[in-house]
């Protein structure tokens, strides 16, 4: 058992590890790989079909989700105005 436990754990911490390991990473100041024909057309196509998706949107213009309760209009119907009532002297 404490063998099993030990593997797990030597398993478990070799994850971060080569993680941290930057051989397979661009490193700051090193000139970035040059893109492939076939990468550079699909960035290309995949942008086209970006704009024409964003074309798809209608334009709903400005929309105020609380319209509703701050309209005054619609307070002042809601509300129905009291009745004046008589002052009574002392």
């Amino acid at each position: 058992m404490r063998v099993t436990c030990a593997l797990a754990m030597i398993v478990l911490l070799s994850g971060p590890a080569f993680a941290q390991d930057d051989n397979h990473m661009q490193q700051a100041g090193e000139a970035a790989k040059d893109k492939t024909p076939e990468e550079i057309r699909s960035e290309k196509e995949a942008k086209r079909a970006y704009e024409r998706s964003l074309g798809n949107i209608p334009d709903k213009g400005a929309t105020d989700p609380w319209g509703a309760v701050l309209n005054n209009d619609a307070l002042k119907a809601a509300v129905p105005s009291a009745p004046a009532q008589p002052r009574l002297a002392n």
